[in-house]
């Protein structure tokens, strides 16, 4: 069983069981009543937020399903998956409560871009010098997000909620220029990313399947 804190392509094999989800969660994504198939993650493999906006096929007792991993389970342990009820009723009965399962990382088809969510009490003109922003609509789970200072990559530090959270050398210039890394190594660059509080910005690629 897959135990370090990071999104791994390996198959894992663990239990589900499920939960009463309406979408918010620890990941920080917008809710979205249209997407019932979701899931948290446990707390071992969860990690930095690795697994956030990640797509996992789960084969249970009587069936498969692919969820959306939008929350952290605190108490569950490695190779847990609390799923959304509706979710949990594709592979199992609901009564049963909780059941094995072996889940992989898929990388679902996805329509437009990446995009950046500027984090809604990012504001420069009172804090010039930090900024949060999030990676939005992504095929593959995300390893790394960069920022351009005067021609040099900068790393963003990734907290647990999911928001990257830079410290800004100088007053941000009202645009940036992201580098985006996936699982898989695929990286996109997107120039000239306006800054808006409490919204999101679309990128221009999104990330090709996985290998």
């Amino acid at each position: 069983m897959q135990s370090r804190a990071q999104a791994t392509p390996e198959p894992q094999q663990g239990v589900a069981t499920h939960y009463d989800a309406t979408g918010p969660g620890n990941c920080s994504f917008d809710p979205d009543p249209r997407e019932r198939l979701i899931a948290a993650m446990n707390a071992v493999q969860y990690g930095q937020a690795e697994w956030c906006g990640a797509s996992v096929r789960v084969d249970g007792p009587k069936g498969s399903v692919v969820v959306r991993i939008v929350n952290r389970c605190p108490e569950c342990p490695a190779g847990h998956l609390d799923l959304s009820r509706e979710a949990f009723a594709q592979i199992a009965d609901l009564v049963t409560g909780i059941v094995p399962i072996r889940w992989q990382l898929v990388s679902p088809a996805l329509s437009g871009p990446i995009a950046y969510h500027f984090k809604h009490d990012s504001d420069l003109k009172l804090n010039p010098h930090w900024l949060a922003v999030q990676v939005r609509n992504h095929r593959n789970p995300l390893v790394r997000l960069e920022y351009d200072v005067g021609g040099q990559w900068v790393e963003v530090p990734r907290k647990d909620h999911n928001y990257f959270e830079m410290t800004l050398p100088k007053q941000g210039p009202g645009h940036y220029r992201f580098r985006v890394t996936d699982l898989f190594g695929h990286q996109l660059v997107d120039e000239r990313i306006p800054f808006q509080a409490n919204a999101t910005v679309k990128g221009r690629a999104q990330f090709p399947p996985a290998p």
